[in-house]
């Protein structure tokens, strides 16, 4: 996340602190508000959490946002796997950021989303299920791109991207926001999920 926020100026900067978030159910911008709300209230400041789904067109969008789950428990062959039988191998993955500004500040969400083809494992490389998502217009999994390229197209860039531009157009008020420990309305985010045949 900071090797794609480094080049921005926005009002602050973004530490990584490790804490144990519930994996929660249900709609995706649920889980992300959710999981942010809980991320405030337990680093007691202003954060920014992320929520990752890989969506598979021929099963309805599964695994979607419990694709953490599906990797610890059936690995990239498995993944790949749930699409014997299927002749559409096309995919999304998505990101839903969440960012408060601190304990009980309501959550604005941002989305980003990369098309792309679930291909048949690679060794090496990349994080989860990195070796099998193939980007639309590409010839290489996420797993073989450079950062810098796989950073520029990535649904995490994507959805990092619009939160930048909510920073470039509002970061006085988020700033201020921060300071007074999440106390203050902030304009809404204009939260969109990308239209798909899933």
């Amino acid at each position: 996340m900071n090797s794609i926020l480094s080049d921005v100026d926005i009002p602050f900067r973004v530490s990584h602190v490790d804490i144990d978030l519930p994996e929660l159910q249900g709609d995706v911008l649920q889980i992300a508000r959710q999981k942010c709300i809980e991320a405030a209230e337990q680093v007691g400041s202003a954060v920014l959490v992320e929520d990752t789904s890989l969506c598979y067109t021929a099963l309805g969008g599964m695994p979607g946002p419990y694709i953490k789950w599906f990797v610890d428990t059936i690995g990239n062959d498995g993944l790949y796997s749930l699409l014997a039988g299927h002749k559409d191998h096309s995919a999304y993955c998505q990101c839903i950021l969440g960012f408060s500004t601190g304990p009980g500040a309501e959550p604005l969400l941002f989305v980003g989303r990369t098309a792309g083809t679930i291909v048949s494992p690679e060794m090496g490389g990349g994080f989860g299920w990195d070796a099998i998502f193939v980007p639309e217009g590409h010839k290489l999994r996420f797993s073989a791109m450079e950062l810098g390229e796989k950073n520029r197209i990535s649904h995490r860039a994507r959805a990092l991207r619009r939160f930048i531009e909510y920073l470039q157009q509002h970061g006085d008020v988020v700033q201020e926001a921060i300071e007074n420990g999440g106390e203050g309305e902030l304009p809404a985010a204009e939260v969109e999920l990308e239209s798909t045949d899933i």
